[in-house]
C-alpha cells in the first residue's frame, strides 16, 4: 500500500520513516521547499536518535520519498496521514487547527479513489468530524473514511516507541477503514501489540487524557518533593515506595524543574479549553498547569537561595538547555524560564547542551554558550544541572570543584547522591532530599 504523509515535522517524519521501514511506499509532503530539499539531501532537520539511519536506508531502497507536490503524492495512496502542527492558539490556549483544516481542503481536491484520511496530529475532540465535513463540502463525490490515529512518541526514543509501542489507538467507524488500518499496522499485530479500535471522539480524547495524566503525575511528585524538603523526607525513596505499587508504577515519578516539550504544555491547555467549552471543567488539569508554570520560576528562587539569596553579579554555570535529554527541542523547556529569570536578577550565565545550543540561541542570545561542560564552570559561583543528559551523570567531581569559584551545585534532576557530593566538599542542593554541606 502507498501512504501519503502531510507534514514533515517530528510526528510526520518519524511516522513516515517507520511506515517505510514496515515495507510500505511512503511519500512525505511539505510546503516548505527548503525542508524537502534538505531531506532529499539526507539532512534531518530535527535531532532524534536513529532517525537519520532509518531515513537513509529507506530512501535508498526507494520506499521513502519527499515532495512538495501533494497531488503527486496522493496518486494511488490508500491512506493519507495529516501530521501537521497544532500549536496552542494565542489568547485562549486552544489548539490551532488552521493547518489541519487547510490540509483537509487540499486533500479533498485530490481524492480520486477510496482513501482513508487519518489525523495523526494531536487534535481536540470533534476535529475528525469537522475534517470530514470539509472534505465532503469541497468534494461531494469523494469516496473516503476518516480515522483518528494519535501518536504516543517520546522525543528521544520515538523510533522504538513506533516500532514497539505499548498500544496503538485507532478511531474509525467502517469495516473498510478498519481493514486498511489493520493492514498498515500488521507488523505490530504479529508481535501482539494491543490495537484498540474506538470511535473518532474516543480516540481523540485518549491522546489528551494520556498526556494530561502524565503531566499531572509529574506535578504530583514535584509537589511531594516540595513537601519532602519541608519535613526532611527523601523523595527518591518516596517515589520508589509508591512506584512499586502496580496500580501506580514508577514512570514519571522523578522530580524536576517542571515539564516542557511539544506535547504536555499545549495538550493540557487544549484539554482545559475543550473541557470548559463542554461545561465539564477538569480542575485537576487546571491546577497542574498553574503549578507547573510557577515551578519553573521557583527553580530560579532555589538557585538564588543557594547563593545566599542574591544572584546579582554572580556567574552561574548551567548544564542542559533542552526540555529533556536526547532531543534538540526547546519548546517550553524549563531553561527558557529559569535562565531569563536569573538574567533579570543580574546573573551572568555560562551554558552548555550537547545538541540544543543552536535552538537555544534563538531564544536566549544573551548568554555565553560553551563547547564543553567544564568550560561553563570556569570561574562560576555555582553549577546548575537543568537537563539530565547522560554526559552530565559522570562528571569529574574533583575537576568540577577546582573549576568553580565556590563549591556550590544545584541539581534540579537529582542525578548525583547527596552523600557523594558531601564527600567531595560540595554545598549541594537537590529536590526533595536532605541538603548537605
Amino acid at each position: 500500500m502507498k501512504i501519503a504523509v502531510i507534514g514533515t515535522g517530528y510526528v510526520g517524519l518519524v511516522s513516515g520513516a517507520c511506515f517505510s521501514e514496515f515495507g510500505f511506499d511512503v511519500v512525505c509532503v511539505d510546503q516548505d521547499a527548503g525542508k524537502i530539499e534538505q531531506l532529499k539531501a539526507g539532512k534531518i532537520p530535527i535531532y532524534e536518535p536513529e532517525l537519520d539511519t532509518l531515513v537513509k536506508r529507506n530512501t535508498e531502497r526507494g520506499r521513502l520519498s519527499f515532495t512538495t507536490d501533494l497531488p503527486e503524492a496522493m496518486v494511488g495512496a490508500g491512506a493519507v496521514f495529516i501530521a501537521v502542527g497544532t500549536p496552542s492558539r494565542r489568547g485562549d490556549g486552544h489548539a490551532d487547527l488552521s493547518y489541519v483544516y487547510a490540509a483537509a481542503e487540499t486533500i479533498a481536491k485530490e481524492i480520486k479513489d477510496y482513501t482513508v484520511v487519518v489525523t495523526k496530529s494531536t487534535v481536540p475532540v470533534g476535529t475528525g468530524r469537522k475534517v470530514a465535513e470539509i472534505i465532503r463540502k469541497a468534494n461531494p463525490a469523494a469516496k473516503f473514511d476518516m480515522a483518528s490515529n494519535p501518536e504516543f512518541l517520546r522525543e528521544g526514543s520515538a523510533i522504538g516507541d513506533f516500532m514497539r509501542p505499548d498500544r496503538v489507538v485507532i478511531g474509525c467507524e467502517t469495516e473498510e477503514a478498519r481493514a486498511v488500518m489493520r493492514q498498515l499496522y500488521r507488523p505490530l499485530f504479529l508481535i501482539e501489540t494491543p490495537i484498540l479500535f474506538t470511535s473518532l471522539e474516543t480516540s481523540e480524547l485518549i491522546k489528551y487524557a494520556s498526556n494530561a495524566f502524565l503531566a499531572l503525575k509529574i506535578s504530583f511528585i514535584n509537589q511531594i518533593s516540595d513537601l519532602c524538603d519541608q519535613v526532611g523526607a527523601n523523595v527518591t525513596d518516596v517515589s520508589r515506595g509508591i512506584g512499586l505499587d502496580g496500580r501506580i508504577g514508577s514512570k514519571f515519578l522523578h522530580p524536576g524543574p517542571g515539564y516542557g516539550g511539544s506535547c504536555f504544555p499545549k495538550d493540557t491547555l487544549a484539554l482545559m479549553k475543550t473541557a470548559r467549552d463542554a461545561h465539564a471543567p477538569i480542575s485537576l488539569v487546571e491546577a497542574t498547569v498553574s503549578y507547573n508554570d510557577a515551578r519553573k520560576v521557583q527553580m530560579a528562587d532555589r538557585i538564588s537561595t543557594a547563593l545566599n539569596g542574591d544572584v546579582k553579579g554572580k556567574t552561574v554555570a548551567v548544564l542542559g538547555l533542552t526540555f529533556k535529554p536526547n532531543t534538540d527541542d526547546m519548546r517550553d523547556a524549563p531553561s527558557l524560564v529559569i535562565i531569563p529569570e536569573l538574567l533579570k536578577r543580574g546573573a551572568k550565565i555560562q551554558a552548555h547542551d550537547p545538541v540544543g545550543t543552536e535552538e537555544a540561541r534563538k531564544h536566549m542570545p544573551d548568554i555565553d554558550y560553551c563547547e564543553d561542560p567544564y568550560q561553563t564552570m570556569v570561574g562560576a559561583d555555582a553549577l546548575v544541572i537543568v537537563t539530565e543528559w547522560n554526559s552530565y551523570r559522570a562528571l569529574d567531581l574533583a575537576k568540577v570543584k577546582k573549576l568553580l569559584k565556590a563549591p556550590i551545585v544545584i541539581d534540579l534532576r537529582n542525578i548525583y547522591r547527596p552523600d557523594e557530593m558531601a564527600q567531595f566538599g560540595f554545598n549541594y542542593t537537590s529536590l526533595g532530599r536532605p541538603r548537605t554541606i
